[in-house]
């Protein structure tokens, strides 16, 4: 119980009450050590003084910019610029050099391949797996399979317009027909040349599948692209079927899938988002991963 009465001396304590008292139990009035309140003052002040330095008070439209006109934007850019400069003055020769010359130079390549692990990471990472090991709709760029050519140029054009990108006139483009959505071949043919495309890659094919079908549909509808024998063709970006590579998987299903309505896959053009030099030093450490050509 709560009992609310007058303050008095506490003789055991040698303090006032409060006169708050609670089952027999007095409050004593202790005051806050003086240390704790002048840090408590001081922690006022110094937060007047931050928004007084530093940007704190929102206005209308923007906020108040501080006497010392700092903002972590700016500290940001700041950093930004800095950095581009040191990475200008290391690979000043990066630029005009061609990718023979820079293959021939220890420190440019260094510097090269330095910038090039970065700026994958940053960049193409996230699809191409942190070692460039790709996954299921994700091409491997450490194996040997290019469907657009594996040479420092080829891989430097493909980083610069992408693939299949609406308004990039050199992008990368090839469009698979969507031979069923299409109605181009009825379900059996579709299914023939699925099994086809799996003995090409030396995989056993289905129980009774019509592999002469399959053959013959093939040679009408595929072999334009990807060559008599399945073999490919990087000029149109067509793959080699013959491997044991596969980007949307080797399943019976899967390549049903793809043959009636391609996936298509699209890639950022990074020319109009990096610059030369961060394209160059993408192309080295790509082709360094163990796949180029």
């Amino acid at each position: 119980m709560t009992t609310q009465g007058q303050s008095d001396f506490d003789p055991v304590s040698g303090r006032t009450t409060t006169g708050h008292e609670w089952d027999g139990i007095r409050e004593l009035n202790t005051p806050l050590p003086r240390w704790w309140l002048w840090t408590f003052y001081a922690t006022i002040l110094w937060s007047v003084a931050y928004w007084v330095a530093y940007p704190s008070w929102p206005l209308a439209t923007s906020f108040a910019g501080g006497a010392f006109g700092w903002t972590s934007r700016g500290a940001v850019s700041a950093e930004i610029d800095a950095l581009n400069e040191r990475r200008a003055s290391q690979g000043a020769g990066l630029a005009s050099a061609t990718f023979a010359a820079i293959a021939r130079d220890p420190k440019l390549m260094s510097i090269a391949l330095a910038q090039g692990r970065v700026a994958f990471a940053d960049n193409c990472a996230p699809c191409h797996g942190a070692g460039g090991g790709g996954g299921v709709n994700f091409p491997n760029l450490a194996d040997d399979d290019w469907l657009w050519g594996g040479t420092l140029e080829e891989i430097a054009a493909t980083i610069t317009n992408g693939v299949r990108v609406d308004g990039v006139k050199a992008t990368r483009l090839s469009l698979m027909p969507a031979f069923g959505k299409d109605n181009l071949l009825n379900a059996d043919e579709i299914l023939a040349v699925a099994n086809h495309v799996r003995s090409l890659a030396g995989l056993d094919t289905q129980k009774g599948a019509n592999l002469a079908l399959g053959a013959k549909t093939f040679g009408d509808a595929c072999a334009s692209c990807h060559g008599p024998g399945g073999k490919g063709n990087p000029m149109v970006g067509a793959p080699n079927l013959t491997d044991a590579i596969w980007l949307y998987g080797s399943e019976i299903p899967s390549i049903v899938a793809t043959i009636s309505n391609p996936r298509n896959g699209v890639m950022p053009a990074w020319g109009g988002r990096l610059d030369p030099v961060t394209i160059k030093s993408l192309a080295l450490y790509v082709h360094s991963l163990g796949g180029g050509k």
